[in-house]
């Protein structure tokens, strides 16, 4: 058994280049390490956003480090968060805090002969930005349907709309997808020659999220079923569509220095 060397296949999944093309490089996006696994494709980082729930924000205030998990949407190049109007963080990002916005996918488990080369395989992207606060009233109408479709599409317009106390209630960030990098892992551990003779298992367990069985809240009239979206919920990207008017900006770049 020959070792598996990192090439180009590790970022097969990011090689996309259907909608847009790649975005330029930046010295804070350009991969330095296992190079092979980064990608500039636009594509490929606007289906890792879109398949991801959650993201993480990195912000500095006062010499303080910050990191939060948020709920977020993508429409076109643009990246949308959301909170209360006393939202610390929110505010911080408002006031012109820098900040990185990073989202995993995680694939799977490498586990290798040694300890050296455990590893995951996964999908990541990393955003470098300056929010700001929307305050156009389309574009906020927007930014709340798309915050909703991208955990649920179709859900929007089965439910009610938000209502001018809640909108004043809610502080919304566009956060532009100009400076913005992917990475990924995809196939079996990467032993070291002399250790594939070990009577050890090596191997991938894949992972990935799934939806168990929809569970019908107790208020739900009888004749109400769960729509479609939920009774058979998954995770998958949606289809490429161009930027909207409201986004604005242009995509990004390749890879951080992870690790992985």
């Amino acid at each position: 058994m020959n070792k598996i060397t990192d090439t180009p296949s590790d970022c097969a999944s990011l090689t996309n280049t259907s909608n847009g093309g790649a975005f330029p490089a930046t010295p804070r996006t350009t991969l330095r390490r296992l190079a092979s696994r980064g990608s500039h494709d636009r594509a490929a980082i606007h289906a890792i956003l879109d398949e991801a729930l959650v993201c993480h924000v990195a912000f500095a205030r006062d010499g303080q480090p910050f990191v939060v998990p948020m709920a977020f949407a993508r429409d076109g190049d643009a990246l949308y968060l959301h909170g209360s109007t006393g939202n610390r963080t929110l505010r911080a990002l408002a006031a012109g805090a820098e900040v990185c916005v990073t989202v995993t996918l995680l694939d799977g488990l490498v586990l290798a002969r040694s300890a050296f080369h455990h590893s995951f395989n996964y999908r990541s992207v990393v955003i470098y930005a300056t929010a700001t606060q929307v305050t156009d009233g389309a574009e906020r109408a927007s930014a709340l349907r798309a915050l909703i479709e991208h955990v649920a599409p179709g859900r929007w317009n089965d439910i009610r709309q938000p209502s001018r106390e809640e909108i004043l209630q809610t502080l919304i960030l566009r956060l532009p997808i100009t400076e913005a990098s992917a990475k990924s892992r995809s196939g079996p551990p990467n032993d070291d020659d002399a250790d594939c003779a070990l009577p050890t298992w090596a191997g991938e367990v894949p992972l990935a999220l799934t939806a168990s069985a929809a569970v019908t809240d107790s208020r739900v009239p009888a004749d109400v079923h769960a729509p479609p979206y939920a009774a058979g919920y998954s995770r998958r990207p949606r289809p490429q569509t161009q930027p909207s008017k409201a986004s604005s900006g242009q995509a990004a770049a390749p890879t951080s220095d992870s690790a992985m």
